[in-house]
């Protein structure tokens, strides 16, 4: 009896090093523009070149800026990089979608949409919430840039097995709660370290009824609860979700592919290293208060007391104390987007919520795409509309606030409602106080001004 972790590995190993790693084949090889160029001068100093070309995609996106992408980046060391990719893609002979390219966009986002992440693939990429992949059925996960190298030249990697690990979401969810609230529970209860050494999948009916954008929320997080990645097995929302999509299989080939993808699941029986369970009926909106993204409560709830002297120096850096409810605190950012939450489903949960009202004043709302298929999709949904009603405008696409590598930083001091994955000091610009939320809690906040239960304006 095999779990599907398991199925999924085994086929991709080439060979196993005696007391040491595998060595497993890669399907998909992920490279954007910050943990790239050292791979690439890696090559050039062996004199080799990528092995299997084909399996290899680049796209910029941390450094992108989210407006005026058809001019030159204004910020040198941004320019630098995102150029170098362009030419290191060019010289290697490597996919490439550059900026303004219909193509481009988060490539977390991206991979998944075009048809590039697929059912019992193995996927890695320079980039820690690779694991976002995981959500098709795939094993995906982030390596440093010395493996990004190594996949480069062999298309292969040396990687010790993790351990597993099933968490199972028993019930329904109710309204206003959303898979980024699911995880963001999880945290609260695992811990930004309980998986560590751990591959986890996902299951139960909350994870069944998700929509694929809603699993591919949930497997992004699952690197913040320290696992190596996450994972869904695939169903007819998967094949629905990727059928007709540009690189998946056609005709004969995706029948064939199908039949294949329906044997990918953990046999009943199988054991893993762990197993937690858990109910709907205990998650409720949830909001981060400190500076990781296990430090969440429900939106209702109070901030907990202890006398731990890193919480009192995470609740020193948010302007917050123990005991005091967040519902009410002013919110002066609004940051919708990232490889988390930048997809179509979170922006119709965003419309969903200001149609018919208008942005606070005072507060900044930065709303951006994960990809122009996204943007496209909004526009032809008319949320476009909706949004710019409601005193919204629409960026480009990019990781944008998500992190302090591009243009869109918040001031320090200033509060920011951000649907993205991580709330670390200083991650959204220095001494900028990072709240994670749902699109929904977002929205709220952009409407009212202050923390707001999304549920009472649904």
């Amino acid at each position: 009896m095999n779990t599907l972790f398991d199925k999924i590995w085994d086929r991709h190993v080439v060979q196993k090093v005696a007391d040491g790693p595998t060595q497993l084949y890669i399907d998909r090889l992920y490279c954007h523009e910050v943990t790239s160029p050292q791979a690439f001068d890696g090559l050039r100093a062996r004199g080799l070149k990528c092995f299997r070309p084909e399996k290899i995609y680049c796209m910029p996106d941390h450094n992108t800026p989210t407006h005026d992408q058809d001019k030159p980046i204004a910020d040198p060391v941004s320019r630098k990089q995102v150029d170098m990719l362009e030419r290191n893609a060019r010289e290697f002979g490597l996919s490439h979608y550059g900026m303004m390219s219909p193509s481009n966009g988060i490539i977390h986002v991206v991979g998944p949409e075009k048809g590039l992440s697929l059912p019992g693939m193995t996927i890695v990429c320079g980039d820690s919430h690779t694991s976002t992949h995981g959500a098709v059925g795939a094993v995906a996960f982030g390596i440093g840039t010395s493996e990004v190298e190594m996949v480069m030249a062999s298309q292969c990697i040396l990687q010790m097995k993790p351990k597993s690990m099933r968490i199972t979401i028993d019930g329904h969810l109710a309204e206003g709660v959303t898979a980024k609230d699911v995880a963001l529970f999880l945290m609260a209860r695992l811990t930004t370290s309980g998986a560590t050494g751990y591959f986890v999948e996902y299951s139960g009916q909350v994870v069944r009824d998700l929509s694929m954008e809603g699993r591919l929320t949930l497997c992004n997080l699952s690197i913040e609860m320290g696992a190596r990645g996450g994972f869904i097995a695939p169903d007819e929302t998967t094949f629905n979700y990727l059928k007709g999509r540009e690189h998946a299989p056609k005709g004969e080939a995706w029948e064939k592919a199908v039949a294949y993808w329906k044997t990918l699941r953990s046999d009943a029986g199988a054991i893993f290293d762990k197993e937690l369970i858990f109910n709907a009926k205990d998650i409720e909106p949830r909001i981060t208060y400190g500076t990781n993204p296990g430090m969440g409560i429900g939106i209702t709830e109070s901030i907990p007391q202890t006398g731990d002297a890193n919480f009192e120096k995470a609740l020193g850096y948010m302007g917050f104390k123990a005991g005091e409810r967040l519902l009410g605190k002013k919110a002066d950012y609004v940051f919708l987007g990232a490889c988390t939450n930048g997809r179509i489903e979170d922006f119709r949960a965003f419309a969903l919520v200001v149609k018919g009202r208008k942005k606070a004043p005072g507060v900044v709302a930065w709303l951006v795409p994960g990809s122009w298929e996204v943007s496209r999709q909004i526009a032809a949904e008319g949320l476009d509309s909706v949004l710019k009603a409601a005193g919204f405008e629409i960026r480009q696409p990019g990781c944008s606030a998500c992190l302090a590598m591009n243009d869109d930083k918040v001031p320090a001091g200033k509060y920011c409602l951000s649907t993205s994955n991580r709330n670390f000091e200083g991650r959204q610009g220095p001494g900028a106080r990072t709240l994670l939320c749902s699109p929904l809690v977002a929205a709220a906040a952009a409407v009212t001004g202050v923390i707001t239960d999304p549920r009472t304006l649904l």
